[in-house]
């Protein structure tokens, strides 16, 4: 285990190259970033390399973390306590916040949406997975979340093998977004926003609950707030907060392309 974080600390770009002063240390920068895709490979544990880079980025600016899944999963990819070892993690967009591991706010769909308006949803959205017609299908098509829906047409109980079958299948025949466009005109008085997001799944919750939720926990804090995030484009998880004027945004394609915009953007200014 020593050798590995050795060599992990070693891969990570040298820091002691920045000049920091102890000013710049407590500035008013906060740099935050997405998961899946962004300091993981999708549904993936962060390897060593990300996680020396990030304990290091740590010691210059604040570091938040801001996902679409729950606690738990968030955790499982990078690592037990993750709320405890960043200055700020944001699950489910934000709805559930932490700060310093402390529990800031968190919000209910039932209670935006009420019991009749969501069984009604949910009955609706498995009808029409029961009768698509996709090559393959598992289990667990709706996760309940404590502020969104994630729902999977797959199932999210696929293997990863799965995930990566479905991912591209997908990217041809557009099945995710083709029930969200259904979604969305059935249940245009509902108040809500879709959000595709990972290699399997889309995420439902009330419009203005996407991930710029999280910004109103750090707007005041913070004179500069960088994104980082790979589905930045229109439809994807982190295009709303990509493109607000209250951040500065980065669109990555991977966790190296992660560390390299970091560097560029923020360690090399300082």
């Amino acid at each position: 285990a020593a050798a590995a974080a050795a060599a992990a600390a070693a891969a990570a770009p040298p820091f002691a190259a920045h000049s920091c002063s102890p000013s710049f240390v407590m500035s008013r920068t906060l740099a935050l970033f997405d998961v899946d895709g962004t300091l993981t490979v999708p549904r993936k544990e962060a390897d060593d390399v990300m996680k020396a880079f990030m304990r290091a980025l740590k010691t210059k600016v604040t570091v938040g973390i801001v996902g679409g899944s729950d606690l738990v999963k968030i955790s499982e990819q990078l690592g037990e306590g993750a709320e405890k070892e960043y200055d700020y993690l944001f699950a489910e967009n934000g709805l559930v916040a932490f700060k310093h591991g402390e529990l800031l706010a968190k919000q209910s769909l039932r209670a935006f949406l009420g019991e009749d308006k969501l069984k009604t949803f949910l009955n609706f959205v498995l009808h029409y997975v029961a009768d698509l017609d996709i090559p393959i299908k598992r289990g667990t098509f709706i996760e309940f979340r404590a502020g969104m829906l994630n729902v999977s047409p797959i199932g999210r109980n696929c293997s990863q093998e799965e995930r990566d079958e479905f991912e591209r299948f997908d990217k041809e025949a557009g099945v995710r977004a083709k029930m969200v466009e259904v979604l969305r005109e059935k249940f245009a008085d509902y108040g809500l926003t879709y959000s595709i997001g990972g290699q399997i799944s889309f995420d439902v919750f009330p419009q203005g609950w996407d991930k710029t939720y999280c910004l109103q926990f750090v707007e005041k804090d913070f004179d500069v707030i960088h994104f980082f995030g790979d589905k930045t484009y229109k439809g994807g998880n982190d295009h709303e907060i990509f493109e607000s004027e209250k951040t500065i945004g980065h669109t990555v394609t991977s966790p190296e392309d992660t560390r390299k915009q970091v560097t560029e953007h923020i360690l090399d200014k300082l």
